[in-house]
């Protein structure tokens, strides 16, 4: 996996980890994620967490139930 692919992953209340969508590029990640976030399982907390990863495995995202976008921290996403 390269820096310019991503994966994203959910975790559902037990901690448990699923890939919904890998080697993808920015933007169908960044779009698999909000899908995500949106969907009735997020909103009744069967989906607790969703986060992006790029190529070395780092997280570039992350969203929280009851939370929101955790980060990137806020003031950095302002710039």
């Amino acid at each position: 996996m390269s820096a310019t692919e991503f994966s994203v992953w959910w975790f559902d209340e037990l901690g448990l980890s699923y890939r919904d969508a890998s080697f993808v590029d920015a933007d169908t990640a960044v779009h698999a994620a909000k899908a995500l976030t949106d969907r009735p399982a997020a909103l009744l907390g069967t989906i607790q967490r969703v986060i992006i990863t790029d190529g070395g495995d780092c997280t570039v995202f992350e969203w929280r139930h009851g939370a929101g976008v955790t980060w990137p921290p806020k003031e950095e996403r302002a710039q």
